[in-house]
């Protein structure tokens, strides 16, 4: 299963819509095929793992990082491959998420006869799929929000200056954490203010599908001009107002709930599910960070701190959260992961269970 888990981290930034999944058969102690979903509409793992096997796949099993489906979606069924292709045993590690068909792989697998397990390394395999997993039980995308500060908190100077804050390994790893997500939000104010183009900027031996650009707008308009509304990935544009104004460039515009006149983000956040984003990463200003954090819809926080001291900026990053006044109404995070980036600190965090 480490096997199947490994093939499925090669889809990490090509996946997509859909969850990253390997699928390893063995055969008298032996590996005799291997397969790993790479694409939207590409087959899956196991179809992959059948087509490539060496030898006849009868009576083997068949290791899968995730239930195999039993639907028509983009593709046909794994599990009738699976059955078609005399599989004797399927290890599982985790059921399939998605209330409305979890199970019924594994019954119809059952119903032919197979041996079926799950469960083996379960929490590894959710892990590799945490938007799909939040998609499918919270009904909303795993959202992750990028920081970069200085050693003393700051995110620029304060007259706005920010490039660059940490160094150029860091900001090579962040277009590998851009990779991985099916969508990049960002407020119109960092657009109007920064004009960013939140691409992925890899080698070119490095595959990848480009994140969607998503702008929750305000009631200002957009320049139609700004580096988003290139061609370089897909953008939508999120407004609380029911705003027929054409942006070029923006290939979908949703309108949602509004809640005290902006947007509401939890409504936000269900329609983007809805659009089936998995990961959603967070690279905005105070005041969109701030209220995602508060509002208890940020799942994993993201630090590059660079070892400077700027001073007194009036630049933090979680301006935006209504200040607390009590020590115990603190948001309380839980340090999951911390390393050094070239000469900046990587900081990965989680809010403590029960507080988001």
């Amino acid at each position: 299963m480490m096997r199947a888990l490994r093939l499925a981290r090669k889809g990490l930034f090509t996946t997509g819509f859909n969850p990253r999944v390997g699928c390893v058969l063995v055969k008298d102690g032996h590996c005799i095929g291997e397969g790993w979903h790479h694409r939207c509409g590409q087959p899956h793992a196991e179809i992959l793992a059948i087509e490539n096997a060496e030898t006849d796949v009868h009576d083997a099993t068949a290791y899968v990082t995730l239930e195999p489906c039993s639907h028509v979606g983009r593709t046909g069924p794994c599990v009738d491959a699976l059955i078609g292709a005399g599989v004797a045993q399927v290890v599982i590690a985790m059921i399939d998420p998605n209330p409305k068909v979890g199970g019924q792989g594994v019954k119809k697998l059952e119903e032919a006869g197979i041996k079926v397990r799950v469960g083996l390394l379960e929490n590894e395999a959710r892990r590799l799929n945490p938007g799909f997993v939040s998609r499918m039980e919270q009904q909303r995308p795993y959202v992750r929000c990028k920081i970069a500060m200085s050693l003393d908190g700051q995110t620029a100077l304060e007259g706005g200056q920010s490039q660059w804050i940490t160094g150029t390994e860091s900001r090579m790893d962040v277009h590998r954490l851009r990779a991985r997500h099916t969508a990049i939000l960002t407020g119109a104010g960092t657009v109007r203010h920064d004009n960013p183009r939140l691409t992925v900027r890899l080698p070119d031996d490095i595959d990848f599908e480009p994140p969607i650009r998503i702008v929750v707008k305000g009631k200002k308009t957009l320049n139609d001009e700004s580096h988003i509304f290139n061609t370089d990935a897909p953008t939508w544009v999120v407004d609380a107002v029911d705003d027929v104004h054409e942006i070029p460039g923006c290939e979908r515009h949703i309108h949602c709930a509004a809640s005290k006149g902006r947007v509401d983000l939890e409504a936000m956040l269900r329609l983007l599910a809805d659009h089936e984003i998995n990961e959603l990463m967070i690279e905005a200003g105070p005041t969109l960070n701030g209220a995602l954090l508060e509002a208890g819809l940020v799942d994993e926080v993201v630090i590059y701190q660079a070892v400077k001291i700027l001073g007194e900026q009036r630049r933090t990053p979680w301006a935006g959260m209504t200040p607390v006044r009590n020590l115990q109404d603190a948001v309380t995070m839980c340090l999951e992961d911390i390393r050094q980036v070239g000469t900046d600190i990587r900081m990965t965090f989680k809010p403590r269970e029960g507080l988001s």
